[in-house]
């Protein structure tokens, strides 16, 4: 977990809602989504599949295609200013150098027909005007840092000559090229193996704390959370339902899908046989008609959960903790 210092936002998202135009109708996949990210802090984003996360950094990057997608609400502010209302070179520049991703599949992302190092080196020559053989040093340099072996040959091989861990290390370092200020890391470690996942995580901790950047961790996984968060923000059906520190979230929970999520993580000082699961499946996006989109699905459920949406609120008396539950005192207290 990172130490930040005390600092404006270097992102922040407000009130953020997307939605796309489908044959059915049109899927609301993000509404009314509010965070924000001070240097060098780590914010998780966490949540099923579906639940809006991907759809929110996308949003930020600017990766959403339009039509069938667009934004309905909402503001997107790097440094103070609105990347919404920005001009479209000036918003691709922004999103090019000052906030970089790492993706999911990074298989798909690299292009199979060039070197890494080749990928490497055009970015930097595109971005920032450097010569082939400054930039193909530049772009060895970058191996070595995010530890790929014998870096100098490895750059001269093509994507499918790597393992996925491997490929990993490379996405990270075509995003630390240009040393953005916000990095935002989309399911980093899925699909490898538990070693390599503590790998990842622990080089992308490295490079937060030296160069200071902001770090948007999109996940599911609990344990990753658990190890290097600053924040969490807890996304189902589109909206954030809960918000606060690591160790607010992972100690005393206000909401029941929170509760949820924890409770289905398998841990060695239990004595369950049988592993925990939500019951149930996340709603429709098509069609959330009235009141909480999690009832169906709530051990805490009332009736008021059934006519009336609630709004994320201060928790407690403290402000910077939010809740989306009607019964959120109670859940916390564990009356609930």
């Amino acid at each position: 977990m990172s130490d930040p210092v005390l600092s404006d936002p270097v992102l922040s998202v407000r009130g953020l809602s997307v939605e796309f135009t489908t044959r059915d109708g049109v899927v609301r996949a993000a509404q009314d989504v509010t965070f924000e990210v001070p240097a060098g802090s780590t914010l998780a984003i966490l949540g099923e599949s579906g639940s809006g996360k991907s759809v929110t950094a996308q949003t930020v990057m600017n990766l959403i295609e339009t039509p069938p997608g667009r934004v309905s609400a909402g503001e997107i502010l790097f440094e103070g200013q609105d990347l919404l209302t920005m001009d479209p070179a000036a918003r691709r520049t922004v999103s090019a150098e000052g906030i970089a991703m790492v993706f999911q599949d990074s298989l798909s992302a690299l292009n199979p027909v060039y070197t890494v190092g080749g990928q490497i080196s055009e970015l930097l020559r595109v971005r920032r005007g450097m010569s082939r053989r400054a930039a193909w040093e530049r772009a060895v340099e970058l191996m070595g840092r995010v530890r790929i072996p014998s870096p100098a040959e490895r750059a001269k091989d093509y994507p499918h000559q790597f393992s996925g861990g491997m490929r990993q290390r490379i996405m990270i370092a075509l995003a630390i090229a240009l040393e953005p200020k916000v990095l935002i890391a989309d399911e980093p470690t899925t699909a490898l193996d538990v070693t390599v996942q503590a790998q990842i995580m622990d080089l992308l901790v490295q490079l937060q704390r030296e160069t200071g950047m902001a770090l948007i961790l999109i996940t599911h996984d609990l344990g990753v959370v658990a190890e290097v968060a600053d924040q969490v923000a807890v996304m189902y059906a589109g909206r954030i339902v809960e918000r606060g520190t690591i160790f607010e979230l992972f100690e005393r929970t206000a909401h029941p899908y929170t509760r949820g999520l924890l409770r289905s993580m398998p841990r060695p000082d239990r004595d369950d046989d049988v592993l925990w699961a939500i019951p149930g499946a996340p709603p429709n996006l098509l069609d959330l008609g009235q009141g909480c989109a999690f009832r169906g699905r709530c051990d805490a459920a009332i009736d008021i959960c059934a006519t009336e949406r609630p709004e994320l609120r201060p928790v407690g008396a403290d402000t910077g903790r939010v809740s989306a539950c009607h019964r959120r005192e109670e859940v916390l207290s564990g009356r609930a």
